[in-house]
């Protein structure tokens, strides 16, 4: 059920990029379509009754191997935040400009201003 709803709000972010005209729509629509990704990726590596992989002097791998929860997917997901946040900013800055150059900031209008 909760995978459905990481692909419903994945989906909804696409929708938004391709039925949106407005460049500000747009970058919002991505960064929702990203933390649909990023639960996704979350929900991948979780398990229900998992232990931190830490392994103390008594313990041994193969008393809780089953257990452990697999720390990639989080890493991946905290180096993607990042990745995106610089992203975003480029994205921010990049409609500021064309807001500056073309007064607006509606795709079709700016096709039909560029001349």
């Amino acid at each position: 059920m909760i995978y459905s709803l990481c692909l419903l709000l994945i989906l909804v972010g696409f929708y938004g990029v391709v039925a949106s005209r407005q460049t500000v729509k747009i970058v919002i629509s991505l960064l929702i379509m990203q933390h649909g990704v990023h639960l996704l990726l979350l929900l991948i590596g979780y398990r229900e009754g998992g232990m931190p992989p830490i392994i103390d002097s008594g313990d041994t791998v193969t008393s809780f191997a089953g257990l452990a929860v697999d720390p990639l997917p989080q890493a991946l997901v905290l180096t993607s935040i990042v990745i995106g946040l610089g992203v975003l900013a480029l994205m921010v800055a990049l409609c500021v400009r064309l807001y500056e150059r073309y007064g607006t900031f509606d795709i079709t209008e700016i096709r039909r201003l560029r001349g």
